[in-house]
């Protein structure tokens, strides 16, 4: 198995077993190289957090994008600041050397006896929902403010639904996702000309970090595909309890193959009865939620510009990594139009925007973005060389009465801005910070 290596900078030892850190595009050497990319974008984010222990802190997200790497660069951060080892503790739940911790008594009781003075210890609990009432065990430790708490989880329930009764606002949340088009940039030292390729190749396999240790194609689907396994059996079946995989199977299919279509319950249905695989309305919606708090889709709601309220019904679906669609979808050729809207949508929700689907009457805006008071209406499409389409795309804002900032974003250098309507080139767009 061909494996690439990457390798830049000088080296920071983050002393965990048989680790090193590389300061701007690392590998991890353990008994397999595996890449690394530090995650500036989210240490800047939580950095303020690390000494505040009346907060716990939560990384969520897909399986293998990152999170555990994360925990890791934060523990090299704090190290750096003086923390001695003693003060550090690390769990991760999917290693054996910890089987014996499964309630949250022995969880509590385990971190407590590590405590020999009265200094700040922090605390990484790695896949903690593995734990029976494991929030119980945390706020536990927690109100003793003598714990700054890290964990992270890849089922959304755990932030959303199991830490709503006992940490009740003392959480604050951090989503992960897979590597930005940037981060992936810097990971593999791509040069500007060669961004076109990379984004193609993105469109195929999407971005979850380690899937770029395989130049092999056949490798890199194996790993992909062994990347869904663990999601279906940790986070589907083992955590949500869903155990007809068949249809949870078809149901994602059909989500994949129509992402960027408004979804009708009706259709997919009819869609699963054709393929022998009747369910009912109450077991499709249980099935489509597990989709989404396991972070293999992200659901996406409309929003009337006109009456200024959300709506519930039509939304739209759209992958979390591009490459976990590949290995999902039957249908094997790549539709650009839709890996480019993904793209942009995933991008938007990496910028830290809230975002919707605009409705207008008799037609849509593909995405409000919103963050703070700051709203902005995009439009994305792959190629605008055609004078039909730039009509179509920018004729679409022509309803919206208000003043925020519209974009038309496409692959196109040429500046097709109008209007007061600005065009944005695709990597420029990618390749800042914001817009």
């Amino acid at each position: 198995m061909k494996q690439k290596k990457f390798l830049k900078s000088k080296v920071f030892p983050i002393n965990q077993k048989n680790f090193l850190v590389f300061s701007f595009c690392d590998i991890i050497l353990e008994k397999e190289e595996l890449i690394v990319l530090k995650r500036e974008f989210y240490l800047n984010k939580i950095k303020d957090f690390y000494n505040i222990t009346t907060l716990i802190k939560v990384l969520c997200g897909l399986r293998r994008s990152g999170k555990s790497v994360i925990l890791k660069q934060i523990i090299n951060e704090i190290k750096a600041t003086g923390v001695n080892d003693n003060h550090i503790i690390y769990i991760n739940f999917e290693s054996l050397d910890y089987a014996d911790i499964t309630t949250a008594f022995e969880l509590n009781n385990y971190i407590k006896n590590l405590v020999k003075d009265k200094k700040t210890y922090y605390v990484f609990l790695d896949e903690v929902q593995k734990i029976s009432d494991f929030e119980k065990a945390i706020n536990s430790l927690r109100i003793t403010e003598q714990f700054s708490i890290f964990i992270t989880g890849s089922n959304s329930k755990m932030t959303f639904l199991e830490l709503s009764t006992d940490l009740s606002g003392r959480y604050v949340s951090f989503r992960v996702n897979p590597l930005s088009f940037k981060e992936v940039v810097l990971l593999t030292n791509t040069k500007k000309e060669k961004y076109s390729d990379l984004l193609l190749d993105i469109f195929e396999w999407g971005t979850l970090p380690q899937r770029f240790m395989f130049d092999n194609l056949e490798s890199r689907e194996n790993y992909i595909r062994d990347v869904y396994d663990s999601i279906l059996l940790k986070d589907v079946v083992d955590r949500l309890g869903i155990t007809d995989i068949t249809s949870f199977n078809k149901i994602l299919q059909y989500v994949l193959e129509t992402e960027t279509r408004e979804f009708s319950v009706t259709n997919v249905l009819n869609y699963l009865e054709k393929n022998n695989n009747k369910i009912s309305t109450d077991t499709l919606y249980k099935y489509l939620e597990a989709l989404c708090t396991t972070f293999i889709v992200n659901r996406v709601y409309r929003y009337d510009i006109q009456g200024k309220n959300v709506l519930k019904s039509l939304n739209k679906f759209y992958a979390t990594d591009l490459g976990v669609k590949k290995i999902k979808a039957n249908k094997k050729e790549i539709t650009y139009s839709q890996a480019f809207e993904n793209v942009v949508y995933n991008e938007l929700i990496n910028k830290g925007y809230d975002v919707y689907i605009g409705k207008i009457d008799n037609g849509e805006i593909d995405f409000i973005a919103t963050k703070n008071k700051d709203i902005k209406y995009v439009q994305a499409c792959y190629d605008l060389s055609f004078e039909e389409t730039r009509k179509r795309e920018f004729k679409a804002f022509e309803k919206i009465e208000d003043n925020y900032p519209k974009y038309v974003i496409s692959k196109n250098d040429e500046d097709y801005s109008q209007n007061g309507i600005k065009h944005l080139n695709i990597f420029d767009f990618l390749m800042n910070e914001d817009f």
